[in-house]
């Protein structure tokens, strides 16, 4: 998320950034991760809307997620049609085709590459990524 959001922090006033929130990769009734047990965080998948709406609420004030976030309902519609889960990077160009589409994460979740097609998409040229992962 840090790279994210510095891209967001660079980018915000020439590109739109929303943070669609899908399924819970990780929740106590299913595939449970060890930083999960040490940051104390445990989260059931949520089975309505209004679960999803909290657990998006409590990940977004723990984390202090700076970028919009909005939620897919829990017929995820969106994570299908984008084969987004458990996490998958797009950039929608200004003529609303799809400029950009990551490989699908973790491993795929690359913001570095994102930035290279947001710089091509808003000056129309190649460039060298700027932003660092962890």
């Amino acid at each position: 998320m840090p790279a994210l959001e510095a891209l967001y922090e660079r980018y915000r006033n020439e590109v739109a950034f929303v943070v669609v929130y899908i399924r819970e990769a990780h929740p106590e009734d299913g595939w449970v991760v060890i930083d999960n047990r040490e940051e104390n965080i445990r989260v059931f998948d949520p089975t309505t809307d209004a679960e999803r709406r909290r657990a998006v609420e409590a990940y977004a004030l723990r984390l202090a997620v700076r970028i919009p976030v909005v939620i897919d309902e829990i017929d995820d519609a969106v994570a299908a049609a984008y084969g987004g889960w458990p996490d998958r990077l797009y950039l929608i160009g200004r003529d609303g085709r799809i400029a950009f589409q990551g490989d699908k994460g973790p491993f795929g979740f690359l913001p570095d590459k994102l930035e290279v097609a947001i710089e091509e998409e808003l000056g129309g040229r190649s460039v060298e990524p700027r932003v660092e992962l962890p």
